[in-house]
């Protein structure tokens, strides 16, 4: 495909004018508006210097309406030339829909570790239609001046984390911890999701749960509904009513002690409150840490777009050394998949991506495969959360209806149920498998999960 693209393009130019000869308008479309103006402001104007022929517009769309927007303008054919891609299911969609081009052949794609590019690629990893671009990283910010005057040390282990919550709560000053519960999303991804790798063990309990070899029932998974079912005497008088931005100002204002944390809230509090991140804490001090580094901003091309050639260009340089350390440290708390070595400015930024350093990483358990069906794993994780959190549901409860969920259509769990019924000697009574619509469940549903042959791995350290 690509080289069809250039092929095309020499011919009818003819290879004594080059593309800087080309006057080409860009729009990439993204849901990411708090870092618009960084783009126009420092990053695109960085690209435009050795291409001043290509301007570069963003197309902003607020995160919750990202998709259902998006693919309204692609179906109109009034979609921008570049599409900013969430990782896995949602953009392989697109992908299978005819939306994005095929980068498989893309040269710029070799700067990139493997597991980076298998969140833009196809189950078998055959084809790749996204740029790797940034992950976020997961755990807790603290407010240093309050953790000072308390004499509270940092926690490394669950019995210190709540050894400080419990000293925060006893002085009555500040609010020992905050998470946003009306927002249901949060509770999952930045709870269950957060807290959840340090108990089934990152990769290994991700990958068990595509396979069947393990199910939501299961102790490591239901004790983390356990400890998010211990957070909410620290939370505050009424934590169903705080959402995401009343979350933010509590914490920024100093009133807080400890908020949950995704690295995408640097800037958020940077210049309002001293503030520092630790990783979710472990069981006991010494054992393996594991945390979600979530690969999450990939870019590609709207295979519609009729500038192909210009975008190939941008994203040749969006490849390069030169745009992994100026976006990292341009948009602290996005952290470039690529393969190049940089220093980060921003401490805080800089702190959270050393913990690729001393422990392992994961993704999201929710994001890959396992939402593909009904009901979508992550809309049943965001409910149940968010239950368990609230004291609606209890945490065998959550986890049983999350396995339920599975059961009913995801083959790999499917054949663990009957087999448990088997183990039993009770008749199996699982519904048969079932496909989706567009095929994409097939191999899950034939009880070979669908994983892409690419788990991810700890990205590269030293970004």
């Amino acid at each position: 495909m690509l080289k069809l693209l250039r092929g095309a393009l020499a011919l009818t130019l003819g290879w004594s004018l080059s593309l800087s000869a080309l006057a080409t308008d860009l729009v990439i479309e993204t849901w990411r508006i708090d870092d618009a103006e960084l783009w126009r402001t420092q990053i695109l104007p960085a690209f435009q210097k050795s291409h001043p022929e290509i301007s570069v517009t963003l197309a902003a769309v607020h995160a919750a309406e990202y998709e259902t927007v998006l693919l309204e303008r692609l179906k109109a054919g009034k979609a921008g030339d570049l599409i900013t891609c969430r990782p896995y299911d949602a953009s392989l969609k697109l992908f299978q829909d005819g939306y994005l081009t095929d980068l498989t052949e893309f040269p710029g794609l070799e700067n990139f570790p493997r597991f980076a590019r298998s969140a833009w690629q196809t189950d078998s990893g055959a084809q790749t239609f996204c740029l790797p671009i940034a992950s976020v990283i997961q755990g807790f910010y603290y407010n240093k001046t309050i953790f000072k005057e308390l004499g509270l040390a940092v926690p490394k282990t669950r019995a210190q984390f709540f050894a400080a919550l419990d000293k925060v709560r006893q002085d009555g000053r500040y609010q020992p911890l905050v998470m946003p519960v009306h927002d249901n999303w949060i509770t999952s991804e930045l709870g269950y999701q957060n807290i959840g790798p340090n108990y089934w063990h990152g990769e290994d309990g991700r990958t068990a749960l595509l396979s069947g070899k393990q199910k939501f029932t299961d102790a490591p998974y239901v004790a983390v509904f356990d400890e998010l079912a211990r957070w909410r005497p620290y939370l505050g008088a009424a934590p169903e009513q705080l959402d995401e931005g009343q979350a933010v100002a509590l914490f920024a204002s100093g009133k807080a002690a400890v908020i949950v944390a995704g690295s995408w809230a640097i800037s958020q509090f940077m210049g309002k409150v001293d503030f520092d991140a630790f990783p979710p804490p472990v069981a006991e001090e010494g054992d393996s840490c594991y945390f979600t580094d979530h690969t999450d901003i990939g870019i590609g091309i709207n295979a519609a777009s009729p500038n192909q050639a210009a975008a190939l260009t941008l994203l040749e340089w969006m490849s390069s050394a030169e745009f992994a350390e100026l976006f990292s440290n341009s948009v602290p708390g996005f952290f470039s998949l690529s393969n190049h070595f940089f220093e980060l400015d921003n401490p805080v930024a800089s702190t959270m991506a050393s913990w690729r350093d001393s422990c392992d990483s994961t993704i999201r358990v929710a994001t890959q495969i396992l939402s593909r069906g009904t009901p979508s794993l992550s809309s049943e994780l965001n409910e149940v959360t968010q239950a368990v959190m609230l004291g609606q549901l209890s945490p065998a409860e959550a986890a049983a209806r999350l396995e339920q969920g599975l059961v009913g259509w995801y083959g790999p769990q499917q054949q663990a149920a009957e087999a448990s019924l088997l183990d039993n000697c009770a008749p199996p009574t699982v519904s048969p498998a079932a496909s989706s619509a567009d095929g994409t469940l097939d191999a899950a549903a034939s009880g070979a999960a669908a994983v892409d042959g690419t788990p991810a791995s700890p990205p590269p350290t030293g970004q």
